[in-house]
C-alpha cells in the first residue's frame, strides 16, 4: 500500500513552522511526525502540502493509496486500523478525518458516502504551535519505547552521576563524561554521536538527537528535545528545537519551540510566564490576531532561519516568523513578522538577497546545500508575509 501524509486543517495553526515544511516534518518527541509513521508502517511516505512546498516535498501517487492526516501521531491500534482500510472507507475521530482510502486521481472524496470507521482510542494530535512543547513529554516517552525496543544501550561511562539508569539509552558514538543524568521522572535518549560536555545537568524526559551537543554546565529540564546537529547551553525547560539550531550560551529558554537554522545570541532570555499569571495569548496567522492558548506557561515560537543578537529579551508568548534578525536593547513586540530586521526601536525589511547569503553560509557549515527549492520556498514566504511588515 502507498501511504501519503496530508497537512489537514491544522496547517495554518502551526505557522510559522509550516511556512517552510509540511505538518509531517514537525519534530515532537524524538522523531518527526513523518519518521514516526514510517517506522510504524515500515515504508516511506510522501506528502500532500501547499503548492509552493511540493517541489521539495512531492507526492507520489499509486493506483491505491491511503491518505493520513499528519496532525495525528501513530500508535499500534491506529496503525492497524489504517493498514486494514479498504476502498470507500475512512477513519474518523469525532468530526476529524484521520485517514481514508483513495484511488489514483481521485481528487474529491465525498465522506458522507464513505463507510465511516470511528476511532475511539487515545492518540496525540498536534494542532497548535504550543502543542509541540506541551505534548512533548508523552511524545518522548512513546518514541523512546519505539526506538529502544529490543535494543541494548551503549554503556554509560563511570564518571557520570546517574539516577534511574534503566531509563537512559545511549546510541553508538555518544560521548559524555562528568555529567548528571536524572531519568527518574522520564527517559533520557542520547542519539548517535551526541556529545554531553562536563558539568551538564539533565533531568528527563529529554531527547538528544543525532550529533547534537550539550555545552558545559548546561541545565536542561524535561520535557525537552534537541534536534539533530543542534547545540544547547544555559538553562532550558520544556522546549523543542527542530534541528541545526544553536542556543549555545547562557540564558533561559522555556516552554518554547525553535525551527531549523536558528541561532540565539549569548544571554538571550525569554519569559514564559506573565507577571499577572494570566493566560498566554499567541499570534495566530489565520485570524491575524492573538489567540488564547489555555496555558499559563508559554514562551517563544521562532520560525526557520531566524536569529537574535546577544542579550535579546523576548516577552511571554512571542512569535517570530521565518528569517527574522532581531537585536538591540529592550523587549521587541510579541509578534515579529518574517524577514524583519531590528528590535525594540523598530524594524525594517530583511531583504531576501542578504537573507539568502546568510542561509547559504550557515547551511554550508553543516555540509548542506542551500538549494533552489529552499530559495523558492523562502521567496514565497517573503511575499506571503509582506502584509505583516511595516513598509
Amino acid at each position: 500500500m502507498n501511504y501519503i501524509l496530508f497537512d489537514g486543517p491544522s496547517r495554518n495553526n502551526l505557522l510559522p513552522f509550516t511556512f517552510t515544511r509540511p505538518v509531517a516534518d514537525i519534530r515532537i518527541g524524538i522523531l518527526t511526525i513523518r519518521e514516526k509513521w514510517e517506522s510504524f508502517l515500515d515504508t516511506t511516505t510522501t506528502t500532500v502540502t501547499e503548492d509552493y512546498l511540493s517541489e521539495k516535498y512531492p507526492m507520489v501517487e499509486m493506483d491505491e493509496n491511503v491518505m493520513i492526516n499528519a496532525s495525528y501521531l501513530p500508535n499500534l491500534q491506529l496503525v492497524e486500523m489504517i493498514k486494514d482500510l479498504k476502498q470507500n472507507q475512512a477513519i474518523f475521530k469525532d468530526e476529524d478525518v484521520i485517514a481514508f482510502f483513495a484511488k489514483e486521481g481521485e481528487e474529491n472524496i465525498d465522506f458522507d458516502t464513505c463507510d465511516a470507521i470511528e476511532y475511539s482510542g487515545d492518540c496525540l494530535k498536534v494542532e497548535n504551535t504550543w502543542d509541540i512543547f506541551s505534548k512533548n513529554e508523552e511524545a518522548i516517552q512513546e518514541d523512546f519505547t519505539l526506538l529502544t525496543k529490543g535494543k541494548t544501550s551503549q554503556p554509560i561511562p563511570a564518571s557520570n552521576n546517574i539516577i534511574a539508569p534503566e531509563n537512559i539509552f545511549l546510541e553508538e558514538g555518544a560521548k559524555l563524561e562528568f555529567a548528571t543524568l536524572n531519568a527518574s521522572k522520564g527517559p533520557i535518549y542520547i542519539g548517535k554521536h551526541v556529545e554531553i560536555m562536563e558539568g551538564s545537568l539533565l533531568r528527563g524526559p529529554i531527547a538528544l538527537c543525532d550529533s547534537s551537543i550539550v555545552k558545559m554546565g548546561a541545565k536542561i529540564y524535561g520535557a525537552t528535545t534537541l534536534g539533530p546537529y543542534s547545540k544547547i547551553g544555559g538553562e532550558v525547560n520544556n522546549s523543542v528545537i527542530f534541528g541545526y539550531s544553536s542556543k549555545g550560551h547562557e540564558g533561559y529558554l522555556g516552554n518554547s519551540v525553535l525551527g531549523e537554522w536558528c541561532n540565539l545570541g549569548a544571554d538571550t532570555n525569554n519569559s514564559n510566564l506573565k507577571n499577572n499569571y494570566a493566560e498566554v495569548r499567541l499570534w495566530n496567522y489565520q485570524t491575524e490576531g492573538f489567540a488564547k492558548t489555555g496555558l499559563q506557561f508559554c514562551g517563544l515560537m521562532m520560525g526557520d532561519h531566524s536569529k537574535c543578537g546577544i542579550n535579546t529579551m523576548f516577552n511571554t508568548g512571542t512569535v517570530v516568523g521565518v528569517s527574522a534578525n532581531i537585536f538591540g536593547s529592550g523587549f521587541p513586540r510579541n509578534f515579529i513578522p518574517s524577514f524583519s530586521w531590528g528590535g525594540n526601536s523598530g524594524f525594517t525589511t530583511y531583504l531576501t538577497k542578504k537573507a539568502f547569503e546568510v542561509a547559504k553560509v550557515v547551511m554550508q557549515r553543516r555540509g548542506i546545500e542551500f538549494s533552489e527549492d529552499d530559495k523558492a520556498i523562502l521567496e514565497h514566504v517573503f511575499e506571503e508575509t509582506k502584509k505583516y511588515r511595516r513598509q
